[in-house]
């Protein structure tokens, strides 16, 4: 498992309506090789509002058609829960998905 990949988790929570939702791994790569059982993960959803925090992905990671994933929704999932693998982010879409998470949890450039 690497920090990017999207898997398919069948029934998610006891909230969510669908039979199954795709999820974006985003824990850092130290935690997902750990002896800790879950990893932080970003749902994607049909929906898409055009907000900083949403990251469009489409065919190109996996998907049957374009999805976002929602970084003002991160969850912590059991690994074993994500076997279903459904692909992966690119780079690009990886400094994306960076972008989101950094304004969705307002972490500014510690840089400077």
């Amino acid at each position: 498992m690497k920090r990017g990949e999207l898997y398919r988790v069948v029934n998610p929570s006891a909230k969510d309506p669908k039979k199954s939702r795709v999820f974006v791994v985003v824990s850092r790569q130290v935690l997902i090789d750990s002896r800790f059982s879950t990893v932080i993960c970003a749902p994607i959803y049909s929906a898409h509002d055009g907000l900083s925090t949403q990251v469009i992905v489409g065919v190109d990671e996996g998907l049957k058609h374009d999805n976002t994933v929602h970084c003002d929704e991160l969850v912590s999932l059991p690994k074993s829960l994500l076997t279903n693998f459904v692909g992966s982010l690119s780079p690009q879409k990886t400094e994306e998905l960076n972008r989101a998470l950094s304004i969705a949890l307002d972490i500014r450039d510690l840089k400077g």
